[in-house]
């Protein structure tokens, strides 16, 4: 029996990424993810230029052979500066995801099992924090604390970590009321056994999507708030405030403005590709249909 159940935990890893590379649009999602998370990690080495570079003589020039996406009002290179908010960007939003992903599984794991008052109150607080948009809770803890990098991870930490406490929640219940469960208490396992061993691995899939779809909802408030200024302290690169500086500069020249929102564009549609499809994946009832 032991050996069973790895080799059906593995029928169903295989099963998962041959429905995975049927789905097309879930595989072009995955594409954009990987290039866009391979050209942030190679920027050092495949940007043309110092993207904190300026040139006066090549402000707002357009796409050439130099600039190949142009430059922006200070004479940096666009490409460069882009490849390099692409690492500002997916390193910001995988510390917060990541981060958020711990504190809000463990929140819904213990509420789910436990249930009661606990389960009461943890979900309380996280409705409390739900009835706030989540650009608006942001923009509140960065705005109390202060524009510094350290801050807005706290800040998007809290407005992740309701999501993921409600999704874990809702998959605990239902594993918590299994049959195997309920035998596993009844032989006097403890409860952190029960929760490690039987309950988390069942609850992997939705937790796994929710992951996915939160990183492409990070990448867009991160850049929303460099937008307002509340991001990642210049000089740094970043989307957002690259997308605000162009904005003054729209008239004469729209690449500054362009070029950071196609990146942002393509790494969210990429992930949330990807969710959806790996959604698909995990459901049962919807793996067929594919």
């Amino acid at each position: 029996m032991p050996a069973a159940v790895p080799r059906a935990r593995r029928s169903g890893r295989l099963n998962v990424l041959a429905t995975l590379r049927r789905d097309r649009i879930g595989m072009l999602g995955a594409v954009l993810v990987v290039v866009i998370t391979v050209t942030a990690v190679l920027a050092p080495w495949i940007a043309p230029f110092d993207p904190l570079a300026m040139s006066s003589g090549n402000r707002l020039v357009g796409p050439s052979s130099t600039f190949l996406l142009g430059s922006d009002e200070a004479g940096r290179d666009l490409l460069s500066r882009a490849l390099y908010g692409a690492r500002t960007s997916l390193t910001v939003s995988l510390t917060v995801v990541t981060l958020a992903g711990l504190i809000g599984v463990a929140l819904g794991l213990v509420s789910g099992y436990y249930r009661g008052i606990l389960d009461g109150v943890t979900m309380r607080f996280m409705d409390i924090l739900f009835a706030f948009p989540t650009l608006l809770l942001a923009l509140a803890v960065v705005s109390t604390l202060g524009p510094e990098v350290r801050n807005l991870v706290l800040a998007l930490v809290v407005v992740f970590v309701p999501s993921f406490a409600r999704v874990t929640r809702g998959a605990a219940l239902a594993v918590g009321a299994e049959p195997y469960v309920e035998a596993a208490r009844s032989v006097g396992v403890s409860n952190f056994r029960i929760i490690t061993r039987y309950v988390l691995p069942n609850v992997m899939a939705p937790i796994a999507v929710q992951f996915t779809i939160s990183l492409a909802n990070a990448i867009l408030v991160e850049a929303s708030l460099g937008y307002l200024g509340l991001g990642v302290p210049p000089p740094t690169p970043s989307w957002g405030a690259m997308l605000a500086s162009g904005k003054a500069f729209i008239e004469l020249s729209m690449w500054p403005s362009v070029v950071p929102g196609l990146f942002i564009m393509l790494t969210v549609l990429g992930f949330n590709l990807l969710g959806d499809a790996l959604r698909d994946s995990l459901d049962p009832r919807l793996r067929a249909r594919i």
